[in-house]
């Protein structure tokens, strides 16, 4: 069911870097074509320091935000107000803008994956790996624990509760049945890119969920599927996340 949306003029648009390829734009201008919304755009602002965000917001009739790679962590000193469990998590990626110019961030990227990940569970997915230590792996470590599934991240450098990829091995494999690629490699154009695994460890136990959706099938997906994984990428999270961030924008 939709919103009862108020019809005047309002901009909407998606802040991030080299964000060209992005799904949000096409995704929200269609929506507003669907209901009717002449007077609703959404804009692309691809930045180069978060700090740009200040002309950003003052754009006219400037009403909400999705936030993207790398400022989902950034952005947060930049606003007015950030709601608690984007304060837990860590992380930002949708602004509610008012009237007055106030500024408030959310996050729905923890919405989004649970959502996604949900229907692919079996009793068996106890342990994720989260390949990636951004906003984004922050928001799936949140719904993960959410979930009550352990988890740990997966770091090119060593550091304190993380292990490296050099250190992944079969017994990883046998302890861990979820594997979250929460880094861009593998996005278009650089396809070929993929987390460096062990995928032949891979099996018919065993979830890779990429956040990656361009292309639909990303390398890592390939290799995973190879070994009898169940793979998934990002698409129909960011479908929830997005429809998230609607209604909170409407709100």
């Amino acid at each position: 069911m939709e919103l009862d949306i108020e019809h005047q003029k309002k901009v909407f648009g998606l802040v991030g870097r080299n964000i060209s390829y992005s799904f949000s734009k096409g995704y929200f201008t269609e929506k507003f074509q669907g209901l009717g919304l002449d007077d609703y755009s959404y804009e692309n602002f691809d930045l180069a320091d978060i700090s740009e965000i200040a002309n950003v917001l003052q754009t006219p009739h400037l009403a909400g935000l999705n936030v993207t790679i790398p400022y989902k962590e950034t952005v947060m000193a930049h606003l007015d107000k950030v709601s608690l469990k984007a304060q837990k998590v860590g992380a930002v990626n949708t602004i509610r803008i008012t009237k007055k110019g106030n500024t408030k961030g959310f996050n729905t990227d923890v919405y989004g994956f649970k959502k996604a990940l949900e229907p692919l569970l079996q009793p068996h997915h106890f342990r994720a790996l989260i390949l990636g230590t951004g906003g984004a792996s922050k928001a799936v470590a949140f719904a993960l624990n959410k979930l009550g599934i352990f988890y740990t991240f997966v770091s090119r450098e060593d550091k304190p509760g993380m292990i490296d990829y050099d250190r992944i091995n079969a017994t990883t494999f046998d302890n861990y049945q979820i594997v979250v690629n929460c880094t861009p490699l593998g996005t278009h154009p650089n396809i070929s890119d993929c987390p460096p695994l062990p995928y032949e460890y891979f099996t018919d136990k065993h979830i890779a969920f990429d956040l990656v959706y361009n292309p639909s099938e990303t390398e890592f997906m390939k290799r995973a599927a190879k070994y009898g994984a169940v793979t998934k990428n990002g698409y129909e999270m960011l479908v929830f996340q997005a429809e998230k961030a609607w209604s909170i924008w409407n709100k």
